[in-house]
């Protein structure tokens, strides 16, 4: 997937500009939907543990500190080698997915090159079974990496294709998967739901990136919503079921908000500060006065009735 032109990465997300000469003012589809992440804490576990069994320096370590300490490093950083990879097979996959959709336009493309690059690596599995699954669908492309904008909500992103698929409009989000065991592609996370749902209610779609050209965004009216799980055995598509769209509107209406106030929260200013310590003798008790006698005169202080001075 080739990176949009008006994408940019911030302290805040993944963010998008309205031309290549302003700034980004709002979040990426993505960045708006990890607000909702579950935490990964026991994978990343698994990842460091696996990653330590399996590693060829283990045995030679055992006895020696100093080598197991480094055994243990390189194992803590385990799944984030793990996720780079797969976002650098991912971003393979998906462009030469684009460069077929560009060629079945007669627009210039680089599939050779890109499944050269994908078969350099061992992973040409991919592109065959796209391949396959192209023919048997019998895709017919409209627009491949689409970028898109909803002003309202405030929010943009690119849409891998929009296409025709047996004579209906279908908006399309591949995810390159992994096999399971029975040689199945693993299934898509339902997240993806979201997100093609949000490309959906787009409002405007990009026509020009260097002067900051928009049009009303044209396929937002009744399409199908397929994520297409390509992998190196099959390719499965899923189609987001119709009765569930509203709910997962509203669900990324709600983590936009969430992004927002996250960010209101920083810019509040600090939110905890320092307690210093109480002034020297501020905990001590103040001595109460002496009580005057139940007779005394307040004018003198003097018993009543007691000889004047």
């Amino acid at each position: 997937m080739t990176e949009p032109a008006l994408a940019h990465a911030t302290e805040y997300g993944r963010m998008y500009s309205r031309s290549l000469s302003e700034p980004p003012t709002v979040p990426s589809i993505t960045t708006v939907i990890s607000q909702g992440s579950t935490s990964l804490d026991g994978w990343h576990s698994y990842m460091a543990a696996s990653a330590v069994v399996k590693d060829p320096k283990l045995t030679a370590a055992l006895g020696s500190p100093s080598q197991l300490r480094s055994v243990v490093k390189e194992a803590s950083s385990a799944s984030e080698r793990y996720r780079d990879a797969a976002a650098q097979r991912g971003t393979r996959v998906h462009f030469y997915c684009e460069q077929v959709a560009l060629r079945a336009l007669d627009r210039p493309h680089e599939v050779e090159r890109a499944r050269e690059d994908l078969a350099a690596r061992g992973e040409h599995q991919f592109a065959d079974r796209f391949d396959e699954w192209w023919k048997l669908y019998d895709v017919q492309p409209i627009a491949p990496e689409i970028t898109v904008w909803n002003a309202e909500l405030g929010y943009a992103g690119t849409l891998d294709l929009v296409a025709r698929i047996g004579g209906r409009l279908c908006l399309i989000d591949y995810k390159t998967k992994n096999t399971d065991r029975d040689g199945q592609v693993k299934q898509l996370d339902d997240k993806v739901v979201m997100q093609l749902v949000a490309g959906m209610k787009a409002q405007e779609s990009l026509v020009d990136a260097a002067a900051g050209t928009w049009e009303p965004w044209a396929y937002g009216q009744d399409p199908l919503l397929l994520g297409v799980a390509v992998g190196q055995t099959e390719v499965r598509p899923m189609r987001a079921n119709p009765d569930v769209l509203p709910q997962h509107w509203f669900k990324f209406c709600a983590l936009r908000r969430v992004w927002q106030t996250s960010i209101d929260a920083v810019a509040a200013g600090r939110a905890l500060l320092p307690v210093p310590p109480p002034p020297v003798g501020a905990h001590e008790t103040p001595a109460p006065q002496a009580a005057l006698p139940e007779t005394a005169d307040p004018q003198t202080s003097v018993p009543a009735g007691a000889p004047q001075p």
